[in-house]
């Protein structure tokens, strides 16, 4: 009975790129208590796996986080295996926005120890005593309340490239140091609308029930997050207060929502919102890069990560573990365009 996949990523990866199949790439996820995880979680994958469906799933004893892509001829029968899961027939998909289906190339399913690394005692506080739910038309409504402050619950490198009209949008790199940050920006401001959002609503669903317990009483949340959002402005015809992209967690890296780019190359400095990783894998550090810059650093973050690049593999693997790389000593998606404003060479 295979359980996990045991072919080469890199084979799988250009399988993906090389087909033409039609996919549909979505995300979902359901806040329920899971006896054994580790048992659901080898049912979902026997499953999931005959209907062809690629992703990265967490499961955990509160319940289902994943993003993960059908093929189009079997949409139809992965909807009907979610109603055979009794806590997940009523879950919304939160279908992608802009979608070539080549958005994952295998299916990883993992039982952790939550779905989403929050940092929080659950069992401090009522996490089922959520914020209220806003559709597209009621966050616009709201959203122009002076009484109002907007929250993104997103970290700065899904931001940089896009975010909604007015928002505060912290300087953090993962959903757990933003929940003390974004409580210390918000003291004094207990009695005001605090409306948050974030890609498709997971990371607002525990955080609205933490901010409630601490004490902020009128506590609201876009349901479905950004790309629900977008759907519905699409759909009825609402003005898009979104700018940008937003940042998506698989190979796609992003979906526009909006035609402005208010994000720059983090080494030219020229308007740019394609993330990248760094082509050096000892640095592999994630930021913005620029066709142009792309091009003349091999598509990695320095002339230094350029340069090890180039060395034999047998040299790279004596000196990636004790060499330290432009990227790495910024932080993910941290950049100066040297060039622009320093006049230096990236090293």
């Amino acid at each position: 009975m295979k359980l996990h996949n045991r072919v080469n990523g890199e084979e799988l990866r250009q399988k993906m790129l090389d087909s033409d199949e039609p996919r549909t790439t979505l995300s979902f996820y359901q806040y329920y208590q899971l006896g054994n995880p580790q048992v659901f979680r080898d049912h979902i994958y026997l499953q999931w796996s005959a209907l062809d469906v690629c992703g990265r799933i967490y499961v955990a004893n509160e319940g289902i986080n994943g993003q993960l892509s059908v093929p189009n001829k079997n949409f139809e029968a992965f909807k009907l295996a979610l109603q055979d899961i009794t806590f997940m027939r009523d879950m919304r998909l939160n279908i992608a926005i802009e979608d070539d289906g080549k958005s994952f190339f295998k299916l990883k399913i993992l039982v952790k120890s939550k779905i989403l690394a929050d940092g929080l005692d659950d069992e401090s506080f009522d996490v089922t005593n959520k914020g209220v739910h806003l559709d597209a038309a009621k966050f616009n409504e709201i959203t122009e309340d002076p009484n109002t402050i907007l929250i993104d619950m997103r970290n700065h490198y899904e931001s940089e490239v896009g975010h909604f009209k007015g928002a505060i949008t912290p300087d953090v790199e993962t959903f757990r140091s933003s929940l003390p940050e974004i409580e210390d920006m918000l003291k004094g401001n207990e009695e005001k609308n605090i409306v948050m959002y974030c890609t498709g609503g997971i990371r607002c669903e525990k955080a609205s029930a933490y901010y409630k317990h601490r004490g902020f009483e009128n506590v609201y949340q876009l349901d479905g997050g950004i790309i629900e959002y977008a759907r519905q402005v699409k759909q009825q015809g609402l003005a898009n207060k979104f700018v940008g992209k937003n940042f998506v967690f698989d190979e796609r890296l992003g979906e526009k929502i909006s035609d402005d780019i208010i994000s720059k190359c983090h080494q030219c400095g020229a308007a740019c919102d394609d993330h990248t990783n760094c082509a050096n894998d000892a640095c592999h550090i994630l930021f913005i890069q620029c066709a142009d810059c792309a091009a003349k650093y091999e598509k990695t973050c320095s002339a230094k990560c350029k340069d090890f690049n180039q060395l034999p593999e047998e040299e790279r693997q004596k000196l990636k573990g004790g060499t330290e790389f432009n990227g790495t000593k910024f932080g993910k998606g941290r950049y100066k365009a040297y060039h622009k404003e320093k006049g230096l060479e990236m090293k």
